[in-house]
């Protein structure tokens, strides 16, 4: 049990590191939105060009974050030493609308390194506990010494109104606690008034401004965690053995300013050199009289120049006058150098370069699936560290159930993953029907070709069903799945026997 100073104490240092956290995550979510400022190559440019190209942007960050987010699905949880996906547990997923949460979750860990899962219990379902998918700018979790997975406390922060909330959760109870919103957005003027004003205050009333309190509720504050572990769980975007995880997002920011930078010169050499452009050497500028009110010749003045441009008609004099002419812009050149760095982007990030040039050629499935390789075997590896995740969240949510045997099964279970693989329905057919072939139970291809347990579930009731009605037929699709399979595992002799 922790006293209120030493709770107090942990959010504080917990908040800090939050902190120091958040201007890369802003700036991630910043570019992954299309707010991307213009980084200009030299001072000239950005004198001159500045203002114009500052709402401009040729977002691929959000192409980069979105590819293999768009792959991942949870189908379910299996339960070690179970055959089939867990019901109840997928019914807890539905009814937390997870199904949609998730992919939130998972383009929240690709842009910001991490996102972050919370569960407790539900006082109105205790079947039902809550879960609920945390943006890391708002989460932190702190880990045992030496581990990246046992979890010693964790704090979430937010701010709702006027005032900043925080709950610190530890592994036999959990904090609340909050304080007026102190705002970061002010200038410093403004911020200066606010020291000044706070010379005035009572010196509890300042302390009270500025330091967490716990807050006032019908519950016990601090209440104890009957799961017994902490309730929150990350799910790191690519972790390292001891730095922080990294985004995908964190590579692609200087290539993106690249190409923005590209596109901002070509669309000024549009402007200015994009037309084969005449000059007029060694003549005398055009000149007008210059009249009076009463229309007597007192002077002379130039003639406006963007008059010719609007009329196309100019008058040349001078004997050494002659018209000299230099050819338009090479602006695909510009579009070249863009076309190579999305290239570069492509190879560093492993995204298929069809989703970023947007050029396809007349490619058979096999090319296709190649080309998209590298994109899969990303969304594999993450896969693999978010479903590490996902088993913890299924433990817990059995703990706030109450039912430790389960929770310690799941532990060691396994999360059911849509395919990585974006293939035609020809394709996974055939390949189906070969599986088929060779043994494979129905229930397993049917989760291969894509459907929920609880689509499985109704399938096979369904045949069921139908073999009721027809018992022959089912009978004789049976014996031939069995031949198929038998003849696959024979000697070429024996099969044709």
């Amino acid at each position: 049990m922790a006293t209120l100073e030493q709770a107090l104490q942990l959010v504080s240092l917990l908040e800090s590191e939050l902190i120091r956290r958040r201007a890369e995550i802003d700036r991630n979510d910043d570019y992954y939105r299309g707010n991307q400022p213009l980084k200009f190559a030299s001072d000239d440019f950005a004198k001159f060009h500045g203002d114009r190209y500052r709402e401009f942007s040729d977002n691929w960050v959000q192409v980069v974050a979105d590819s293999p987010v768009e792959r991942l699905t949870v189908n379910g949880f299996q339960a070690f030493g179970e055959e089939r996906a867990d019901k109840e547990l997928a019914l807890v997923w539905q009814l937390n609308g997870l199904d949609g949460d998730s992919q939130l979750g998972f383009l929240g860990a690709v842009n910001s390194a991490r996102s972050f899962v919370l569960v407790w219990g539900n006082p109105d379902d205790e079947e039902t506990p809550v879960v609920t998918f945390e943006d890391a700018s708002q989460c932190i979790i702190a880990y045992e010494p030496g581990s990246r997975v046992q979890r010693r406390a964790a704090l979430k922060r937010w701010q709702d109104g006027n005032m900043d909330f925080a709950t610190l959760y530890l592994p036999d109870e959990l904090w609340k606690f909050s304080r007026p919103l102190s705002r970061q957005d002010k200038s410093p003027q403004m911020a200066a008034v606010d020291e000044a004003m706070a010379l005035w205050l009572p010196a509890e009333a300042e302390r009270r401004r500025r330091t967490w309190e716990p807050r006032e509720l019908d519950e016990p504050n601090p209440q104890p965690n009957p799961m017994g572990l902490v309730p929150m769980v990350e799910l790191p975007n690519k972790p390292m053995l001891i730095a922080d995880p990294i985004s995908d997002v964190t590579g692609v920011v200087a290539m993106q300013n690249a190409i923005n930078l590209l596109w901002a010169q070509l669309f000024t050499a549009s402007d200015y050199a994009s037309f084969p452009q005449r000059v007029v050497l060694g003549a005398e500028r055009p000149m007008i009289p210059k009249l009076n009110e009463a229309g007597e010749i007192v002077g002379k003045q130039p003639v406006d120049l963007a008059k010719f441009a609007v009329d196309r008609v100019a008058w040349i004099t001078g004997k050494d006058a002659k018209i000299a002419e230099w050819q338009a812009a090479n602006l695909a050149a510009y579009t070249q150098i863009i076309e190579v760095a999305v290239g570069h982007l492509a190879a560093q990030t492993r995204t298929p370069q069809h989703y970023l040039i947007g050029k396809m050629a007349n490619l058979s499935g096999d090319a296709l699936l190649a080309a998209e390789t590298g994109l899969v075997k990303r969304v594999d590896e993450k896969k693999l560290w978010y479903g590490q995740a996902l088993r913890e969240v299924a433990r817990l949510v059995f703990l706030a159930r109450g039912e430790d045997a389960k929770a310690k099964a799941m532990r060691a279970g396994s999360v059911l993953w849509a395919d990585s693989e974006s293939r035609s329905a020809a394709q996974l057919a055939d390949s189906l029907v070969k599986l088929r072939d060779i043994g494979f139970p129905f229930e397993w291809l049917a989760r291969r070709y894509g459907l929920t347990p609880t689509e499985v579930a109704d399938v096979v009731a369904m045949r069921e069903r139908e073999a009721e009605m027809d018992p022959v037929a089912a009978a004789t699709s049976l014996l031939a799945q069995r031949s198929g399979a038998q003849d696959v595992g024979a000697e070429p002799d024996e099969a044709v026997a």
